[in-house]
């Protein structure tokens, strides 16, 4: 018997939540309460499943999401999340039946690419996806770091106040926007994220530990940062305190926001370790430590993935490091973004056409989208192969256009 691809309808829905829970190796229980919950908040039109004789052996679902790029402007996105197929059913195409048909509508829908956080590295470049973004967990060995423990307060005038879930409901969203605004890399966020991540909305069987949230304000009052974080319980063997806080978000506006939030945690009485929770690679934390070695590095990994779908649009969005003009020939075996384009730049933007000039650099749509925030070098995709320069020197004149001083990160799963 064949199985059969098709959207989800309502009472499809609970079949379709037990086979996601079966691919994520999660209790495939699901309460009546879990799937209204979640029916409540999705989209059925955008959610896809295998069956195999009515069983639900495959699911895939996508979301409209906006994305920052280089220069501060957001793009429409088609962000891919709950992809899974059974055990008893890999290797039968069904990943690929479902992302080329939404991959597809996406494209006809107008938007400029795709996203997703890739569980396996190997997947989804099949698809023509390319890690765009990596991120980086450190520990904090607190006493090892050089901070001075009687630290009282951000010595620039600023402060420091806890607040709690329903004041970062309140102000939250928009902070969040204005530090998407300068965040290459960072994707939207809507009001069921901020009540799922404050504790006023909790899924069953998803138990809520609240944590300790606090804020930096400027000399003049203004919120500039966030900072969220939990701690463990651990009074060792001699009986001494040596507690781990875990960071779930840290916000900043400012560099002076930034290293108050992390000199505040590292301050906390009984606190020995500070797990930073997902970092942008290049992020500020290990050099604002005297002993910087006392920040080790947890994992190091990457973590947004985009497919470009629209050619034009995506890369018209962005700013660029210098004036150049460069032909573009882009390989796509699916179709959706092929072509030859002349891409002039300069750093108030790009305007890009399709041309049929010879091409300064031939690439997979992959590999666009992993120069796409500035974050891969050009030089070396062609030292690898995965580039074909037609002009001498083409590579690295594409990373002198597209690469940027700090690197992209992306702050959240989805």
């Amino acid at each position: 018997m064949s199985v059969d691809l098709r959207t989800v309808t309502e009472s499809e829905y609970p079949d379709w939540l037990r086979a996601l829970a079966t691919g994520f190796l999660r209790s495939p229980v699901i309460s009546d309460e879990e799937v209204a919950q979640r029916l409540a908040h999705t989209d059925l039109a955008r959610v896809r499943g295998a069956f195999d004789d009515g069983r639900c052996v495959a699911t895939y679902r996508s979301f409209a999401q906006r994305l920052t790029v280089v220069g501060g402007a957001s793009v429409e996105a088609n962000a891919v999340s709950n992809v899974t197929v059974s055990p008893t059913h890999r290797r039968r195409g069904l990943l690929s039946r479902m992302i080329t048909e939404d991959l597809t509508e996406a494209k006809e829908r107008g938007d400029a690419l795709a996203t997703l956080i890739a569980a396996e590295y190997p997947i989804y470049g099949r698809y023509g996806f390319g890690p765009v973004a990596w991120t980086t967990e450190w520990a904090v060995d607190v006493p090892r770091t050089g901070l001075d423990p009687r630290w009282s307060g951000p010595a620039d005038g600023g402060r420091i106040d806890l607040v709690d879930g329903e004041d970062v409901r309140k102000f939250g969203p928009e902070l969040h926007t204005r530090f998407a605004a300068r965040q290459p890399g960072a994707v939207s966020r809507d009001e069921r994220w901020w009540q799922l991540n404050t504790g006023q909305a909790q899924l069953p069987g998803d138990p809520w530990k609240e944590p300790f949230y606090a804020v930096y304000r400027s000399p003049s009052g203004e919120i500039e940062g966030l900072i969220a974080y939990r701690s463990d319980d651990n009074w060792g063997d001699a009986k001494q305190p040596l507690d781990t806080a875990s960071v779930s978000e840290l916000l900043a506006l400012t560099p002076a926001a930034e290293r108050a939030l992390w000199h505040f945690v590292c301050s906390v009485d009984w606190i020995t370790t500070v797990k930073s929770g997902y970092r942008a690679p290049d992020d500020l934390l290990p050099l604002l430590l005297p002993d910087r070695r006392a920040a080790r590095i947890l994992t190091h990994a990457d973590f947004l993935w985009v497919r470009i779908l629209d050619v034009v649009r995506a890369l018209e969005a962005r700013t660029y490091g210098m004036s150049a003009t460069l032909v573009l020939d882009i390989r796509d075996t699916a179709g959706l973004a092929s072509g030859r384009f002349r891409l002039d730049t300069s750093p108030e933007g790009g305007s890009c056409v399709p041309t049929s000039e010879s091409p300064d650099l031939t690439l997979d749509v992959g590999e666009l989208g992993a120069l796409y925030l500035g974050d891969e070098s050009a030089v070396r995709l062609a030292a690898l192969g995965l580039v074909d320069e037609g002009a001498a020197g083409a590579a690295g004149v594409v990373d002198g256009v597209f690469r940027t001083s700090r690197r992209p990160w992306c702050p959240d799963i989805f």
